[in-house]
Order: C-alpha cells, then structure tokens, then sequence
C-alpha cells in the first residue's frame, strides 16, 4: 500500500510539472482558417522582400499545438507591435530561419492586409486565456498598442503602418478584411468575449473609443449616389473619404465583395442607433439592386501561361444559366451602377471576356458574398426595424 501511494504521489507530481499554467482540460480548438490566405502567399507566391523562404514539404505544426503556433507569432512580432504578412505561422522553422526573423524584428513592414495582425492578437490572447502564459498577454496587448497607434483622427486604419510615401497602402483600408477585421476584433474586446479578460477597465476605454471612431468612419464612407446610400469602396483617400484606387486593377467603385463584411459587423452591433440601422438597411437595398441572375462563372483548363505576375493554368467564362444562384459582380461603376472590371493598365473595360486572362483567371471579379447578409437580415430586421422590410 506504501509503494502504491508513492506511485500516486509521483504521477501527480509529474503532471503538475508538465501541466501549463491554466491547464484544466485538453487544448482549445482555435480556428487557424484566417492565417490560410498569408500562408498561401507564402508556399505559393514566395513574394520579393521576404525573410524566409519555405523549404519543399515545409514541415508544419498539427493545430493542436497552440502553443508552438503561438511562439511562432511570437516571433514573427515586429518591435513596434505589428506583424508583417504573408509568413505560414504553422510552419516548424529551422534554428537559421529563426534567427533571420529575430534578425529582421526592426524592420517595419508591418500592416493588416491579408489579415494580419489583429489575426495574430485574437490568437495569442486565446493561447493566453487558456496557457497564463505571460508572454502571449504582453505581445497581445503590445499588438493592441500598434492598433490603437495606427488609426487615423477620422477613425480610419491604413493597410500599411508605419505610413509608406506616395503609396495606396496609405488609404483607408477595406480591401481583405483590413479594417473590418480590426473592428470585429476591438469589437470583441467591447462586447466583453472571455479571451480579452485580461485586458483592464482603463485600456478597455481606449479601445471602446478606437472601435466608436472606427464606426463612424464605416458610416461616413458608405457611399451614397443621388441621394440613396449604397455599399463601399476598397479603400479611400485618408484625408478627404472620398473612394480611391488601390491596385491599378482596383478602380474606385461600389464594391460588393467587401462591403458584406462591413454590413455583418454593423448587424452584429448591440443595440444599434439609428444611423446603423439606416445604413443596414440601405446596404441591404443595394444588394438587392445590383444582384445578377441568370449567369454564372465557369473555370476550365487552358494552355498554360507564364506572365510576371503569376503562372496560369485555367481561363473564366460568363455562361448564362436560369437555374444559376443569384451573383454579384465585385466592383459597380459609381453613378452608373455597371458592374465594371480592369486590367492591369487601369483601362476600365464592362465584360469579364475584355479582361486579359491573367487577371481575367487570376482575381475574384464575381462574388456571393452578399448571400449571408441577406440570409442574415430577416431576423435583424425582426429586432432592430421591424416597420420596414427593404427587400418586400
């Protein structure tokens, strides 16, 4: 009996060694889904300016294992709080590759597109509310400061921060989730979601008052034609909120691919105000508008095309079907509500087939995104206006 009650003495001995900080049950399940764009770019593009590299087979860590993923970003943190894009935070880097991100920590690349960084904050504070492992809490909060840092007087976020000369990135920032990833962030944090526990009272109003401004910079920008409120742009010109050029493909315009994002933060606001609801349900009004019927988008196989830009297997098509779920092009010309497209010259063209084939193939000109605001707003509007349905 002695030897037993040693034994058991031993075995808890041993877990608590190996147990981590806040351990009480087997590691969270925490979604990596939003780091597969950056990771993509990373395995597939090997874009110029990048640290490192990734090696053929590229080892990477099983999703379970969030606390090797969490030193990984980590040590992708730049010093002044941001991340830079494109790296694969599951990947098991080798001592070299380490110490030449350690090396590049100075260097301020570092931005929110490709969903970056408030990506890498929502993670490591879920690592931390599970693990109590002070490092995730200080680079968490150390990334907030970079948020909080990088906001414009009128509310808005740049895709770049430090800000680039002469430079879209400069721009307020819709395009790939940018500023409505940070807002659904800060917006956790608002609404009080466990994960951000550690956040105190007098933080907590900072960020309140990052999120308010960065509403009313949503509201402001929405675009409004002869009157009627619509969606909104990619992005904007900083200064006066007026719609801007992003890419040269990427025209001033209603855009219905990022717009849904927006108009889903703005229905999932707690007791919203008037002017929330207004701009829902105008939002949903023009979704109604500009959807296509009849059509829908064809891949299929074509000779391969090497370009500068990108090598291209397949070709696009409009192939008119009445049985096709309604679709949405991702750019309306503003005024004329035309769905429009671009090549890389900025020549505006109306018609996918006038787009060359590498960004006829290479880019997401339809969209349905849409969808889920209109499968969502029944119910919104049950709770929030119910006097009016836009889509009667």
């Amino acid at each position: 009996m002695r030897h037993l009650t040693l034994l058991f003495v031993l075995i808890a001995l041993n877990s608590a060694v190996n147990a981590q900080p806040g351990d009480s049950s087997k590691p969270p399940v925490i979604d990596l889904s939003i780091f597969s764009d950056a990771a993509h770019h990373w395995y597939d593009i090997n874009e110029k300016g990048a640290v490192i590299l990734p090696r053929p087979g590229h080892p990477q860590y099983k999703s379970t294992e969030i606390t090797a993923i969490a030193d990984n970003i980590v040590l992708f943190q730049k010093d002044n709080g941001g991340w830079p894009k494109n790296y694969d935070m599951q990947a098991i880097l080798t001592a070299d590759q380490v110490d030449s991100v350690q090396q590049s920590k100075s260097k301020t690349n570092t931005t929110f597109d490709n969903r970056t960084t408030y990506s890498h904050i929502a993670y490591l504070a879920k690592v931390y509310n599970y693990t109590k492992t002070e490092k995730y809490k200080t680079a968490a909060l150390k990334g907030l400061d970079f948020v909080i840092k990088s906001q414009y007087g009128n509310g808005g976020w740049p895709q770049y921060y430090p800000l680039e000369e002469n430079n879209y990135s400069r721009d307020i920032t819709y395009n790939d989730d940018a500023m409505a990833g940070v807002m659904w962030m800060l917006k956790d944090i608002v609404d009080g979601k466990p994960e951000y526990s550690f956040i105190d009272n007098a933080y907590r109003i900072q960020l309140q008052s990052a999120f308010d401004k960065g509403l009313d910079c949503i509201l402001k920008t929405q675009i409004n034609d002869a009157g009627q409120p619509t969606a909104w742009c990619q992005q904007y010109d900083e200064k006066n909120l007026q719609p801007a050029w992003a890419r040269k493909f990427e025209p001033p315009s209603i855009c219905n691919g990022e717009s849904p994002k927006i108009v889903l933060l703005l229905m999932n606001i707690k007791h919203p105000s008037e002017e929330v609801i207004y701009a829902v349900q105008s939002a949903v009004t023009w979704f109604k508008m500009s959807a296509l019927k009849g059509i829908r988008i064809e891949t299929f196989d074509a000779p391969e095309m090497v370009t500068p830009y990108r090598i291209s297997k397949t070709d696009k098509r409009v192939v008119e079907d009445a049985n096709a779920p309604i679709i949405w092009a991702r750019y309306y010309e503003l005024k004329t509500h035309r769905p429009l497209f671009c090549n890389r010259d900025s020549k505006v063209v109306y018609t996918l087939a006038e787009v060359q084939r590498e960004r006829r193939d290479g880019y997401s000109w339809y969209t349905y995104e849409p969808q889920k605001v209109l499968n969502k707003y029944p119910a919104w509007r049950k709770q929030w206006a119910p006097g009016k349905d836009v889509l009667e």
